[in-house]
């Protein structure tokens, strides 16, 4: 199974920069396929720990090409920045390749991006304000500027030209000064020759290399139900997240998929606003924060943090066709006397067993738990499935038979060799 997809399952923030980095020393191409530098990747090596919004997280692999698809959209100087700075510290990377039809991100992106969350008020979305709404708005719109223009400029400033008009047209609408023009395209040009190298048809490489049987990992951003489609809209990202957004990010077709695993945390955790039925605001959600380190890479925030939902898993699991799950921070419940974890829901007098579409429905459900066993013992130095505790063993086993998906790797810290693979046979085959 030489293809194979790392999505988050829940809402984000699962700790997928671990499990690609780990898993990526064991692939031919590592490929990026949806967002900006909205998300965050966490990788720590020995007692290094690199922090990635852009670049794929296997990209300290040197034997591995780093591919940045077309379903992305990239601010070029956050890319530089992040590049310059993982090189100082760590000076044989991998290749790294930029797909020409990967959208720009501009400073009118951003700044709309301010604009418009100020503007909803009370209903604020909670976005990073890094412009990647904006920036999937102009894809949409078809005015956006892709990379295979930026890098070639005459063609860069003839579009730059059009569409910063008709971005001041929008910016005076919310009563703000229009940008000028030679101060950011003098900038930006700087950038696009800075990138140029990086960019080539990365959509026919990748399908060569699958025609080819050679192994390729597809790493998304975000999570499951943050997708624009499936996700709990409009409390959502602007891009797909989901094993489907592999295929629309890269020009490679469903049927070259091999594998989907689905990385979820022991809890849940999210960030920003949007329903969130097993949310814990209250001791317990906060000891969870506290033992995690539950704060965002990107953004510095705290993450709103809860038991786990296993209604909402079983239906990650059923939307991506997971293969299998990779569970983490396990050893973060260590110390909970009681673990309650969501088994259906209570809507109106009714019991439900999936999430409602209706958003303002999903924010009244209340949880119906079923409570297992804590441990008491920490975890931190489990290195294969019997060194952990009964009660331990008991919560991965209820969770698989809920879920109907087998745990094909557990994480028991952020190091490495903190990884315990249960399935290797649902990993490459």
């Amino acid at each position: 199974m030489p293809t194979l997809v790392i999505i988050g399952a829940q809402w984000g923030d699962e700790a997928k920069g671990k499990i690609v980095d780990v898993l990526g020393a064991e692939a031919r191409y590592v490929v990026r396929y949806s967002g900006g530098n909205n998300a965050g990747h966490t990788v720590v090596v020995a007692d290094e720990e690199f922090k990635f919004h852009l670049l794929p997280a296997a990209i300290l692999h040197e034997s591995t090409v780093s591919i940045l698809g077309g379903g992305m959209v990239i601010c070029p100087k956050g890319l530089l920045d992040e590049l310059r700075r993982t090189q100082e510290r760590r000076a044989a990377l991998g290749r790294l390749l930029v797909s020409p039809a990967a959208h720009v991100v501009f400073p009118y992106h951003r700044l709309l991006d301010e604009l418009e969350e100020e503007a909803r008020g009370a209903n604020k979305i909670g976005t990073t304000s890094r412009g990647i709404g904006p920036a999937y708005e102009d894809k949409v719109a078809r005015i956006g500027i892709r990379m295979g223009e930026f890098v070639r400029p005459e063609r860069f400033r003839r579009r730059f030209c059009e569409v910063l008009a008709v971005k001041n047209r929008l910016l005076r609408m919310f009563g703000h000064e229009p940008l000028e023009f030679d101060g950011i395209f003098e900038e930006y040009s700087g950038y696009a020759r800075d990138l140029a190298s990086y960019v080539e048809d990365t959509d026919r490489l990748l399908q060569d290399a699958v025609d080819a049987g050679d192994r390729v990992l597809f790493e998304g951003a975000q999570g499951t139900f943050l997708d624009l489609d499936s996700g709990t809209y409009p409390y959502v990202t602007s891009s797909h997240p989901t094993a489907g957004g592999a295929c629309l990010g890269t020009g490679v077709g469903p049927r070259s998929i091999d594998s989907v695993l689905g990385v979820a945390k022991a809890y849940t955790t999210r960030v920003g606003s949007g329903p969130f039925p097993t949310e814990q605001d209250n001791g317990d959600g906060e000891r969870i924060r506290q033992q995690g380190n539950e704060y965002g890479t990107t953004t510095g925030r705290g993450r709103r943090c809860g038991w786990l939902d296993l209604v909402a898993l079983r239906q990650s699991c059923r939307l991506n066709s997971m293969s299998g799950l990779v569970l983490t921070r396990l050893d973060v419940l260590s110390g909970f006397e009681r673990l309650p974890v969501a088994v259906g829901y209570a809507l109106d007098g009714s019991r439900i067993d999936q999430l409602p579409t209706d958003i303002e429905d999903l924010a009244r459900v209340e949880p119906v738990y079923e409570t297992l066993d804590g441990w008491p013992d920490d975890l931190q130095g489990a290195r294969t499935l019997d060194d952990l505790p009964r009660p331990a063993r008991r919560y991965l086993e209820f969770i698989a038979e809920f879920t109907r998906t087998p745990i094909a790797i557990l994480s028991i810290g952020p190091a490495r060799d903190a990884t315990i693979v249960l399935r290797p046979d649902l990993i490459w085959g």
